[in-house]
C-alpha cells in the first residue's frame, strides 16, 4: 500500500472514530426530544385540560343555581351550553388515555342533562320545592361526581407526569454518560490511530535521515533499517539509498586507490627534479649566476611543498585504505605532554610567542593511543597555532580528564577563522582565506587527517574560532581505545 493510501485510510478512519460519539449523542437526543414530546403533547396539554374541565364544571354549577332562582330562557341556554361543553371536554379527555375511563362522566353528564331540563320545567311552572330537589338530589350530586371523577384523573395525570419527568432525567443521564464514555473511547482510539500512522511514517523517515546523515559524514557502509522490497514510497527510497551508497562507496573506493597510485607514481620523478636542482646548487654542472641560483632555491622550495603534498595525500589514501588500523600501546600521559612541550618550545622562541602546556593533576597514568598518530594530530594542530598566531601572541595547550576521556585543547591568539567557513574545515583540501596571514602555506590535508585519525580512536575533534581573537581546537579521546586488544594479547591491531 502506498504511503498516500495509507495516509488516506488513516485520517478517514479517525474522521469516522470521532463522528461515533456525535452519532451516539444525536440518537440519545432523539430519544430525550420524543420523551420530552410526549409530556408535552399528552400530559401537559392533558394537565391545561383538566384546568380548563375544572372551570367548566365551575360554570356549569353557576349556570345551574340561575337556572333555579331565574328559570328563564336565558338560563336555560347557558345551562345546556355548559353541558354541551363539560361533553366535548369529555371526549378531548378520553383521547389521552389516563387509565380512567370517561363513561362516569359521560353517565354523569346525562344524568346533569336530564336534571337541569326538569329542573327548569318545575322552577318555570312554579313548583319551586320540586326543583330545589332536584337540584338537591340529582343536579348537584352529578356535579359532584363529576369533580369526583376530575380528581381521580388528576391524580393519574400527576403520576404519569412524574414518570415521565423521571423518563426525561434518565435519557438526559444517559445521553450524557454515553455521549461521555463515547468520547473518550474515540479519542483513545483516534489517538491510537495517530500513534500508529505517526509511527508508521516518522520511523521511516527518522531511520532514512540517520542514512543521509551517515553518507553526509562520509559513514557509506550504515545500512538502512528499512526493507527495499516494501511496495511503498519508502521501499523505494531505501533502494535509492543503497544503489546511492553502494555508487559512492564505489567512487570513494576508485578515488582512493587513484590518489595512492598517483602520489605514488609523482615521487620518483619529483625526486629526481628535487636532486638534479641541488646538483646545480652545487655547480657540478657549472657555476650559476644570482639569479639562475635564486630561481633554482625558488624550484627547490616549491618542489619541496609538493612533496610534502604527495606525503599527505599517501598518508591519508593508505589510512582510508587500511579502514583506520592502529598500533596503540600503553603511553605514560604526563611524560608524553614534557616531550611535546620541549619539541614545541624552541619554534615558540623563534617567533617569539609564548608557549604553555597545562594539565590537572588527576590525569590518567597511562593512556592506551596510536603515539605516532596523536602525535601527527597535536603536531598539526600545534603547527596551525604557531603557523596563525602573529609575534607576541601565545599558544596553550590544555589537558584535563572527563569521564574515562582525555580532553586536550589548544588555543592560540591568532588571526581566526570565519564562521560561515568554520564547519568546513576539516574537509579534505580545504583552506581559510586567513591563509595570507600564515608563516607557511598549508595543503588542506592535515585538519581532514586529523580527524581521520581522532575517530579512529573513537574520539571527537571540534573548532571554536573569532576574527582577530584566535581559534580553539578541542580534542576528546577516550583513556582507552574501545574495540581494539593490546598487542599482549596477541592478536592483530585492527582486526
Amino acid at each position: 500500500m502506498s504511503l498516500r493510501a495509507r495516509l488516506g485510510l488513516g485520517l478517514l478512519a479517525i474522521a469516522i472514530v470521532l463522528l461515533i460519539p456525535l452519532v451516539l449523542a444525536l440518537r440519545s437526543l432523539e430519544e430525550l426530544q420524543t420523551t420530552t414530546r410526549l409530556l408535552r403533547d399528552r400530559e401537559f396539554a392533558a394537565s391545561l385540560l383538566l384546568n380548563s374541565f375544572s372551570g367548566a364544571v365551575e360554570d356549569a354549577r353557576g349556570a345551574e343555581n340561575a337556572l333555579l332562582f331565574l328559570h328563564d330562557g336565558a338560563s336555560k341556554k347557558r345551562t345546556s351550553l355548559a353541558v354541551d361543553r363539560l361533553a366535548s371536554m369529555t371526549d378531548s379527555l378520553a383521547t389521552y388515555h389516563l387509565g380512567v375511563s370517561t363513561t362516569k362522566i359521560q353517565s354523569s353528564l346525562a344524568e346533569l342533562r336530564a336534571a337541569t331540563a326538569e329542573e327548569y320545567d318545575d322552577a318555570a311552572a312554579g313548583r319551586g320545592v320540586v326543583a330545589e330537589m332536584i337540584s338537591t338530589q340529582r343536579t348537584r350530586p352529578a356535579l359532584a361526581a363529576i369533580d369526583s371523577s376530575l380528581n381521580s384523573i388528576s391524580a393519574t395525570l400527576r403520576v404519569n407526569t412524574k414518570e415521565r419527568v423521571a423518563q426525561a432525567a434518565d435519557a438526559t443521564g444517559d445521553a450524557e454518560r454515553l455521549g461521555i464514555a463515547a468520547f473518550i473511547v474515540a479519542a483513545a482510539l483516534a489517538f491510537i490511530l495517530g500513534v500508529l500512522l505517526f509511527r508508521a511514517i516518522s520511523r521511516p523517515v527518522y531511520e532514512l535521515e540517520r542514512g543521509m546523515k551517515a553518507v553526509s559524514e562520509s559513514d557509506l557502509s550504515y545500512e538502512l533499517r528499512i526493507s527495499p522490497k516494501r511496495t511503498d514510497e519508502f521501499g523505494r527510497l531505501a533502494a535509492s539509498y543503497n544503489s546511492m551508497a553502494a555508487q559512492l562507496g564505489e567512487l570513494n573506493r576508485l578515488r582512493a586507490e587513484f590518489i595512492s597510485v598517483a602520489s605514488h607514481e609523482l615521487k620518483t620523478p619529483i625526486n629526481v627534479i628535487i636532486g638534479y636542482l641541488e646538483l646545480l646548487q652545487e655547480n657540478i654542472y657549472g657555476e650559476l649566476t644570482p639569479k639562475q641560483r635564486e630561481i633554482t632555491q625558488t624550484l627547490i622550495k616549491q618542489a619541496n611543498t609538493l612533496t610534502r603534498l604527495i606525503k599527505r595525500l599517501l598518508d591519508i589514501s593508505r589510512f582510508e585504505a587500511s579502514g583506520g588500523r592502529l598500533e596503540p600501546r600503553d603511553i605514560e600521559l604526563r611524560k608524553y605532554l614534557t616531550n611535546l612541550e620541549s619539541s614545541f618550545s624552541v619554534l615558540a622562541s623563534q617567533r617569539n610567542i609564548a608557549f604553555n602546556v597545562r594539565h590537572s593533576e588527576n590525569l590518567p597514568e597511562v593512556v592506551y593511543w596510536d603515539e605516532d598518530r596523536i602525535n601527527e594530530v597535536l603536531g598539526n594542530l600545534l603547527s596551525n597555532a604557531f603557523k596563525f598566531t602573529p609575534r607576541d601572541g601565545s599558544v596553550d595547550l590544555d589537558v584535563t580528564p572527563d569521564d574515562h576521556h582525555v580532553v586536550i585543547a589548544v588555543r592560540d591568539t591568532g588571526v581566526g577563522i570565519d564562521p560561515e567557513q568554520l564547519p568546513r574545515i576539516f574537509d579534505k583540501f580545504f583552506q581559510a582565506d586567513n591563509q595570507a596571514q600564515a608563516a607557511t602555506k598549508g595543503t588542506g590535508l592535515g585538519l581532514a587527517i586529523a580527524r581521520e585519525i581522532v575517530e579512529a580512536h573513537g574520539g571527537t575533534i571540534s573548532a571554536e574560532s573569532e576574527l582577530g581573537k584566535g581559534t580553539t581546537f578541542t580534542v576528546t579521546l577516550p583513556v582507552k581505545i574501545a574495540g581494539i586488544r593490546r598487542k599482549s594479547d596477541h592478536v592483530g591491531v585492527g582486526a
